[in-house]
């Protein structure tokens, strides 16, 4: 095994690949515009993308912390694929029928990122080979088959089941007894898609501030420490750091995930991997991981790690604990022996937006201005784009441009949820939810039963994610 260090933190691999941007201008003091969206990563910029492409002649002004990418948008896995948070709870509370609509909207999500990328000339490593989930344990494969049915019954009929040896056909994983794959995904570079975004929206006449933390939001204003914004619609697009913001610290909560990347492996290990469609790969374990073959022939693998801080801290530029790095390294190992003796050469922490009952959503109030979109639950890359589009609608109706469009009347929208309970509650829940997932996968690993331990089916219960 080499003995070169790995480089912990540093915000993320993907930026120590290609080089933190170049910095833009803080604000430099009060102004006025049209609409002002809070963050710049990839909900706050498609926004003001597809806003500014459907009616150019508005003054639209992002405000970012830090820079584009800062958070989730450029630290996440790479997945471009059709999971949406909340779908199943959306189905009980409106109707099957308005939750299939709602899923088909995230399949054609996928194909949009693609397109528009493309459109823009934004080279982001994307390769469309679909989503494959394998299942370890006679338990996992169980789940499998069930989420497969479901899945189709939400309308993906060219959703695919695959047996061990097909499985085996498209990556080895060992262990491997089955798997399910949809189409309707992509492996792309995080950082090389939001930096191409942030591009096309200021060559579209945006206006980016990077540098300036907003403090507050109320109607019509955002306020920073070098001024503010004021506008008609002032839209939150911060995700997991929307704790930061004065009367929102329990509003979605920040869960913690962490990722490694390998070297780039030889032909010799690809070879006995296999994995030469690309397709995004994860399990339905309880505490699962998501993995990609990158596109210069790395391992980007990724799992929950240290879950949450305490008070629903945020960030200490990607910092990883090493037990974590481990932990993720011989998971790596355990699905792939082959790389026993491979390189990490980066480890790297984010959070993503996680609402009280798991549901994503988007609001726009008619009555304040006020409009946000997030609650991820990590399936932001694209449904970001979805949400994006959707405020968009949502703006143009509320102002007299358009009426009512598809995208308005998805049950996702203006969907209310309660707040975090306060701490300790919060860390001791989290913290509790993940000892009992970890417990039930080892319990289900040895146990040839194929129902789902009671212990996960008590976590999920209590913390309301079914």
């Amino acid at each position: 095994m080499s003995t070169v260090s790995t480089v912990v933190g540093g915000i993320s691999f993907w930026y120590a690949q290609e080089g933190t941007p170049a910095p833009r201008e803080p604000l430099p003091g009060d102004t006025s515009v049209d609409v002002c969206i809070v963050g710049g990563g990839y909900t706050g910029l498609w926004t003001a993308y597809y806003l500014k492409k459907a009616a150019p002649f508005l003054n639209i002004t992002v405000l970012e912390a830090k820079f584009c990418g800062y958070g989730a948008s450029g630290r996440n896995g790479g997945w471009l694929y059709n999971g949406i948070a909340g779908r199943d709870r959306y189905a009980k509370l409106h109707g099957h029928e308005a939750a299939v609509r709602l899923q088909k909207a995230m399949n054609d999500t996928v194909g949009e990122v693609v397109r528009t990328a493309a459109e823009e000339k934004i080279d982001a490593d994307i390769h469309q080979g679909g989503v494959l989930e394998v299942a370890h344990t006679p338990a996992q494969l169980a789940r499998l088959k069930d989420f497969h049915s479901v899945e189709i019954a939400f309308g993906e009929t060219d959703r695919i089941l695959r047996g061990a040896r097909e499985t085996a056909e498209r990556v080895h994983v060992t262990g491997a007894v089955g798997s399910t794959w949809t189409p309707h995904g992509a492996r792309l570079h995080p950082v090389k898609l939001v930096k191409g975004l942030a591009d096309a929206v200021e060559a579209l006449g945006v206006t980016i501030h990077e540098s300036t933390p907003v403090t507050e939001i109320k109607p019509k204003h955002a306020v920073t420490p070098y001024g503010t914004v004021r506008a008609p619609y002032v839209l939150r697009c911060t995700e997991g750091f929307t704790a930061s913001l004065k009367g929102q610290k329990r509003t979605w909560l920040p869960m913690n995930s962490s990722m490694i990347v390998t070297e780039p492996l030889p032909a010799r290990i690809w070879d006995a991997i296999g994995w030469e469609g690309r397709e995004t790969l994860g399990d339905m374990a309880h505490a699962y991981f998501y993995a990609q073959r990158t596109a210069d022939g790395r391992i980007a693998l990724g799992g929950r790690g240290y879950p949450y801080r305490f008070g629903s801290a945020t960030d200490n530029d990607g910092r990883t604990r090493p037990a974590t790095v481990t932990a993720l390294r011989d998971l790596m190992v355990r699905l792939f022996p082959v790389t026993a003796g491979v390189h990490v050469d980066h480890a790297w922490s984010g959070v993503l937006g996680v609402p009280r009952d798991w549901c994503a959503t988007v609001t726009l109030d008619r009555s304040t201005g006020l409009g946000y979109a997030g609650g991820y639950v990590g399936s932001g890359v694209a449904t970001a784009n979805l949400a994006a589009r959707t405020l968009r609608d949502l703006i143009q109706q509320d102002s007299g441009q358009a009426g009512p469009t598809d995208l308005t009347t998805l049950p996702w929208v203006n969907h209310k949820v309660r707040r975090w309970e306060p701490e300790p509650f919060r860390w001791l829940g989290v913290h509790g939810m993940y000892a009992a997932y970890r417990a039930a996968d080892r319990r289900e690993t040895t146990s040839p039963r194929p129902g789902t331990d009671p212990i996960a089916k008590a976590a999920d219960r209590i913390v309301g994610r079914h």
